[in-house]
């Protein structure tokens, strides 16, 4: 994401926001879960629509400016609560009829320019890229791990392939000082032995940082299976991811719901349903030649989404045993 900033952007848009209405359907009512509100786009125009209501979700305190104002304006039609998605089985929706959950798993552009989240390599100062309820900062990550674990986050969270040299001159590095952005970025281009003069050198491993700090592929795991959990028979689960770990994690839950068995522990055998989602599009569906030109940034944006065939809750998912390796490296955190 941080190569497609430039100083000319000064507003966030809400990718594929045509296509997501277009397919969550909101003019026939309902209650939709914006599962990352953010600056709000999808929550806003979701409630355009008069029998709707939203619940919206953000880890980002910063979100609630944005919330209280909603708050005002529609009263019982929106709630807000500054929690992770993953948590989302936390809800009290007894008599809720959830008919849209959504993710943007994007960053905003008021993330990435928030000097104090230090998400950006242009950042200065402090490494921290805490999005909100973390539990530790890039900064320990960096002067804290060993050069194996780093090098493990780089190669498999950002797909780095010179990993090992920055891994090892990060331990190097710190042995004198403690490593700030700016230090990192400098580490990262002494460490390259081929240059890129398209994207900017600091691109995966800031990536990489990003999604081991904020826990990115636990939380985008158990955030699915419980929203999958959530909602009604015909619900739409729609998500759109902007790197392809992401988008392998989401293709593969949906792919495996799709076509597998999908078993409810409590429904007798003969009422079961042979898979709990319907895929109406196996590809993604990515932005028009017409929102690439007015938002450059949503190039790499994928929306994929699934209908729920049922209402069963219990549902069998070997999605966590299929990237098990990617949450045991997240879990290199739990030593910080």
């Amino acid at each position: 994401m941080d190569a497609a900033i430039t100083p000319i952007m000064q507003k966030h848009y809400p990718v594929l926001l045509k296509e997501i209405i277009s397919i969550i359907s909101p003019q026939y009512g309902g209650t939709f879960i914006d599962c990352t509100f953010g600056q709000g786009g999808y929550t806003k125009k979701i409630l355009e629509f008069d029998k709707t209501k939203v619940i919206a979700l953000d880890r980002d305190a910063e979100s609630k400016k944005v919330a209280f104002k909603l708050q005002e304006k529609f009263q019982d039609r929106f709630k807000f609560k500054n929690i992770k998605f993953s948590q989302l089985k936390n809800l009290k929706l007894k008599n809720e009829n959830v008919r849209g959950i959504l993710f943007d798993l994007g960053y905003s552009f008021n993330q990435i320019k928030d000097p104090k989240k230090g998400l950006s390599f242009d950042s200065i100062g402090k490494l921290n890229m805490q999005l909100g309820l973390n539990s530790f900062s890039a900064e320990e990550a960096i002067n804290k791990l060993n050069q194996k674990n780093l090098e493990k986050i780089f190669k498999f969270f950002g797909d780095e392939k010179e990993g090992k040299f920055i891994a090892r001159n990060i331990v190097k590095e710190r042995i004198n000082k403690k490593i700030d952005t700016q230090g990192l970025v400098k580490i990262i281009d002494n460490s390259k032995k081929r240059k890129n003069f398209r994207v900017n050198n600091s691109t995966k491993a800031f990536q990489a940082l990003r999604i081991f700090v904020n826990k990115e592929i636990s939380e985008l795991i158990y955030g699915l299976i419980n929203a999958a959990k959530i909602l009604k028979k015909d619900g739409i689960l729609a998500v759109v991811t902007f790197h392809s770990l992401e988008d392998k994690i989401v293709k593969y839950f949906f792919k495996s719901l799709s076509e597998k068995k999908s078993i409810s522990r409590y429904t007798p055998l003969t009422e079961q349903s042979e898979t709990l989602f319907d895929l109406i599009k196996k590809k993604p569906i990515t932005p028009t030649d017409e929102e690439l030109n007015d938002n450059p940034p949503s190039r790499s944006a994928k929306l994929r989404y699934a209908i729920k065939k049922t209402d069963f809750f219990d549902f069998e998912t070997d999605i966590e045993d299929k990237f098990k390796n990617l949450i045991e490296i997240e879990n290199f955190g739990e030593k910080l």
